[in-house]
């Protein structure tokens, strides 16, 4: 019985090597084989803008995953946006939570219904709280809905601040 055992102990033990060995030369034949890491490719300028045509999106407003258009964003001096009003639907307004005394800059972006992103820039001082904000929201909303072709369903995407 200890002749079968050392046997079948030996024979193991070979099959083990051998089949280490076997799975060694594969690896070695895969990372020859295997293409060198490519750098990221450079990314290409963007198209040049073409404004959509006026009013609402055919389909109403996008809610799958699409491609977001996100224009230049306009900075504008506190109180002065270039935009007419839009008596825009009432809706409910963030709530912020921020350190309103270390705010430099706040930032509002709105969206209309093809996805396309209308950033407002707004610098701002000493004494800008959350009462402030909400010039900064309908700002991005007055230029969305304006450079939009007056599409009615815009809507405040995000605001951040800087």
């Amino acid at each position: 019985m200890n002749v079968k055992l050392l046997l079948s102990v030996a024979m193991l033990s070979a099959a083990l090597a051998l089949s280490t060995a076997a799975s060694a030369d594969e690896r070695g034949h895969e990372e020859h084989a295997r293409p060198a890491p490519r750098a990221a490719a450079p990314r290409q300028a963007p198209p040049k803008f073409q404004a959509h045509p006026p009013g609402q999106h055919p389909h109403g407003p996008m809610v799958r995953s699409h491609a977001v258009r996100v224009l230049a964003p306009r900075v504008i001096v506190r109180g002065h946006g270039e935009w007419r009003h839009w008596d825009h639907p009432e809706f409910s307004r963030p709530v912020y939570y921020w350190d309103w005394a270390a705010i430099h800059s706040v930032s509002c972006t709105a969206e209309d219904s093809y996805g396309d992103q209308y950033p407002v820039t707004e610098a701002v001082g000493p004494g800008f709280g959350i009462d402030g904000m909400t010039g900064v929201e309908d700002d991005a909303l007055d230029r969305c809905y304006q450079e939009s072709g007056e599409d009615a369903s815009c809507y405040l995407a995000t605001c951040s601040h800087f």
